[in-house]
C-alpha cells in the first residue's frame, strides 16, 4: 500500500500547493485562470502530440477502447439523467449537469498524471482516447440534454455551437495532427520534438498545481446527500461501469484497460461549475467539485491498489 500512496501522494501534494498558494494569496484567481489556459492551450496539446506522433496508428486508434470507454460514461449520462429527472423530480437543465459530472473525468488533469507514473506512454494515448469520447459524445450530449429545458436555446443550435467550438480547440487539433502523423509516418526533426517533448514534461505538474488554486474559494453548501450522490457515482460508478464495459469488451491490451480505468475514476471535468453558470447552479457544481477532489485521493488510491493486486497487466 506504501507504493501506492508513493504514486498517489505527489498528486495531491500539488494540489494542495496550489490550494495554499491561493489561500495565501501570492496569486489570485486570475492568475490561475491564466496558467490554466496555458496548460489547455500549449502543455496539453505538445504532451497529447508527442504521445500519439510517436505511437503506430494500429495502437492509436483501438475501437474497442473506444466503443467501452463510450458505452461506460453513456450509461452513466442516460442513467443519471434518468435517475434525477424520474425520481428526484429535477428539472431538465439540473439533471443533465448531474450527469456531465457523473461521467465526464478530468482525465487530463488527473487521472493522467496517476496513470502515466504507473503505466507510462501508454496512458498519454489512453487519455487522447477517452478526451475523444468526453468531447466529441458524453459533453455535447450533457449540454444537448440540458438544452432541451431550456426553450431560449434549440438543441440544434448547442450541437452546432459545441461542434464549432471543439474543432478550433488546440487539443482536437494536436490529437488530429498526431493521429496524422502516425498513420503517415511522418516526423518532426529532433530540433522541434525535443521542446514539445519538454512541454508535455510541463502538463502534468502545472495542471495539477492550477486545480489546487482553483479549489480555493469555493464553498460546501447545497444539497448534501444530492452532492454524495454525484460523489459516489463519480468516483465510483463510472469506473465501475468503465470495468463491466471492458470486461464485455475484452480485447483491449491490460495496460490500455488500467489507465482508461484510472481516468474514470478521476473526479469530474475542472470546469464544470463554469458548464453550469447558464442555469445558476455553478455554486451547487464547484462544491462538488471540492468535496469529489478530495475524496478522489481515497478513491483513486483504492482503485490503483486494486487494479494493481487483481488486474492481469497491473
Amino acid at each position: 500500500m506504501l507504493n501506492i500512496l508513493l504514486l498517489t501522494a505527489p498528486i495531491y501534494l500539488l494540489m494542495a500547493l496550489g490550494y495554499a498558494i491561493a489561500r495565501g494569496g501570492l496569486f489570485d484567481a486570475p492568475d490561475f485562470r491564466t496558467i490554466g489556459r496555458f496548460v489547455v492551450n500549449v502543455a496539453l496539446p505538445c504532451m497529447l502530440f508527442h504521445a500519439l506522433a510517436r505511437q503506430p496508428i494500429a495502437q492509436i486508434f483501438d475501437v474497442h477502447y473506444l466503443g467501452a470507454y463510450a458505452a461506460g460514461s453513456l450509461l452513466m449520462l442516460l442513467g443519471t439523467t434518468a435517475w434525477a429527472r424520474l425520481r428526484q423530480g429535477r428539472t431538465m437543465p439540473h439533471s443533465a449537469l448531474l450527469a456531465m459530472g457523473v461521467s465526464s473525468s478530468n482525465s487530463a488533469y488527473v487521472g493522467y498524471p496517476i496513470a502515466v507514473q504507473w503505466l507510462g506512454p501508454v496512458a498519454g494515448v489512453a487519455l487522447a482516447l477517452s478526451m475523444l469520447v468526453e468531447n466529441l459524445i458524453i459533453i455535447p450530449l450533457a449540454l444537448v440534454l440540458a438544452a432541451q429545458g431550456d426553450a431560449e436555446v434549440p438543441w440544434r443550435a448547442t450541437l452546432r455551437r459545441v461542434f464549432g467550438q471543439l474543432v478550433r480547440t488546440p487539443l482536437i487539433v494536436a490529437m488530429a495532427l498526431g493521429v496524422l502523423f502516425s498513420l503517415t509516418g511522418l516526423t518532426l526533426p529532433d530540433l522541434l520534438m525535443r521542446p514539445l517533448q519538454m512541454m508535455a514534461v510541463v502538463a502534468s505538474p502545472v495542471s495539477l498545481f492550477v486545480i489546487g488554486g482553483s479549489l480555493h474559494g469555493a464553498k460546501l453548501e447545497g444539497q448534501r446527500s444530492t452532492m454524495a450522490a454525484v460523489m459516489l457515482g463519480k468516483l465510483v460508478m463510472h469506473p465501475l461501469a468503465v470495468a463491466l464495459a471492458f470486461w464485455l469488451l475484452p480485447a483491449v491490451s491490460p495496460e490500455l484497460r488500467n489507465a482508461g480505468l484510472m481516468l474514470a475514476a478521476a473526479p469530474m471535468l475542472s470546469i464544470y461549475p463554469m458548464m453550469a453558470l447558464r442555469y445558476h447552479w455553478e455554486g451547487f457544481c464547484a462544491a462538488v467539485l471540492l468535496i469529489t477532489t478530495l475524496a478522489s485521493f481515497i478513491t483513486a488510491s483504492g482503485w490503483l491498489w486494486l487494479l494493481k493486486t487483481w488486474a492481469p497487466g497491473g
